[in-house]
């Protein structure tokens, strides 16, 4: 099957500016880039298809260029809703370095570029002579995203952002012969502006090629990659945990399951089909989504973590706390509090960590068995805790019924 056809069966493919650019993808060892501007610290799963098929490119031979935009950063690309916060200097720059790094962690990518380097050195009147009198305004207001504004409003300087990604790809072309751009379906008139530049800079000659990939949609229609509690998922383990991000994964809704294991995995088609032919004998058992979760894992934060984040998922289904270590607590319960357990008695502690309300609340829940300590249950109404049954001499967690918990630090 050629990579392009494959992209289709994955659905991840949206459009492309020549068909062309099938055979080339075969044939050829080319040089292709994906952008993307420095509005936060980390990458979050809705960026992650995009630079999947980055990476799947680059296992086809092709030649990645990473473009973090310290200069769009500044600008913003229009939204259909509303203006973006104009970030500062230092904020981009600081988003900057720590995109980069994450970047080259998770992908290997590493010829990541700065278009501040080249942008910041184009005087206003370079921009509009050489650049913006190739432009014509009525293309541009008829720009999705752009005309989505137009009656709300929008202002010059987001109105301009697809000159600077277009001479971004001017640029890169002229230094590495850089022939194809990819990018989210709503890129689409930012790439074609490129294409345009490009050929009318350099002549109509020039081969150069855009790919879209779909936007990632839940089944109600809403945008894929944000948790049941509507934070962003983000690549970050200190923004989004290890175990948080496995648990995103393995609550993919049965209706949705395949079709992220086709564009989020590196499995085959053939061992997808082998994976949902097993899960559709007991799904119960969510083997489809326990798979993906795997394999997405595995893939951002590495086998040890992903490892880590099943034992801790499993403990917490199981309850069998016994095998968690401080770091696994670390990463399960990072959203809890933690309160100081050192010298005080058990009902004390289920009060002051708000699993009871009272006194007779708490000696009612120990007396009854509701309580337990590390998956233990206690019905001593004197227990102290010690640091011979915390895990890691650090940790008790201390758990009411099957889903209250509270962390205690010893």
């Amino acid at each position: 099957m050629r990579f392009i056809d494959e992209l289709k069966e994955r659905e991840l493919l949206f459009d492309t500016t020549d068909p062309k650019i099938g055979d080339l993808l075969e044939n050829g060892n080319i040089t292709f880039y994906l952008g993307t501007d420095p509005t936060g610290s980390s990458l979050h799963v809705g960026h992650l298809v995009t630079f999947l098929v980055a990476e799947r490119l680059k296992r086809m031979g092709h030649n990645p260029i990473i473009l973090v935009g310290g200069a769009t950063g500044l600008i913003g690309d229009p939204k259909e809703q509303g203006e973006r916060k104009m970030l500062t200097q230092e904020v981009v720059d600081a988003n900057l370095k720590a995109l980069k790094e994450q970047i080259g962690k998770v992908f290997g990518f590493t010829n990541i570029v700065n278009n501040y380097d080249w942008v910041s050195k184009i005087n206003v009147i370079e921009f509009l002579r050489d650049y913006g009198k190739n432009f014509n305004v009525n293309n541009m207001i008829n720009k999705e995203t752009v005309k989505a504004r137009l009656e709300s409003g929008i202002s010059y300087t987001e109105f301009s952002y697809q000159i600077l990604q277009s001479l971004d790809w001017l640029h890169l072309f002229k230094e590495y012969n850089c022939q194809l751009q990819i990018g989210g379906q709503d890129q689409w008139g930012n790439i074609t502006a490129g294409t345009d530049l490009i050929r009318k800079k350099l002549g109509p000659d020039k081969e150069v090629f855009g790919l879209t990939i779909p936007l990632i949609l839940k089944s109600d229609g809403t945008k894929f990659g944000k948790s049941e509690g509507g934070k962003s998922v983000w690549l970050d383990s200190n923004m989004t945990t290890p175990y948080e991000f496995y648990q995103f994964w393995i609550n993919i809704p049965d209706n949705e399951v395949e079709k992220r294991l086709k564009q989020f995995t590196f499995l085959s088609l053939t061992e997808i089909k082998e994976v949902i032919a097993k899960w559709n004998l007991n799904k119960e058992e969510r083997y489809a989504q326990k798979v993906l979760a795997k394999e997405v894992t595995t893939f951002v934060h590495g086998e040890k973590k992903c490892e880590e984040a099943i034992n801790v998922s499993n403990a917490l289904f199981s309850g069998d706390l016994s095998k968690l270590t401080a770091s696994g607590i670390e990463m399960g319960f990072a959203d809890l509090e933690q309160v100081n357990g050192q010298n005080k008695p058990l009902v004390d502690l289920v009060i002051e960590t708000k699993l009871a309300s009272s006194k007779r609340e708490a000696r009612e829940f120990i007396n009854n068995g509701a309580i337990t300590i590390n998956g233990n249950k206690v019905t001593d109404l004197n227990h102290i805790l010690t640091k011979e049954e915390a895990i890691d001499s650090k940790y008790v967690l201390i758990r009411r019924g099957k889903k209250k918990y509270a962390l205690v630090v010893l």
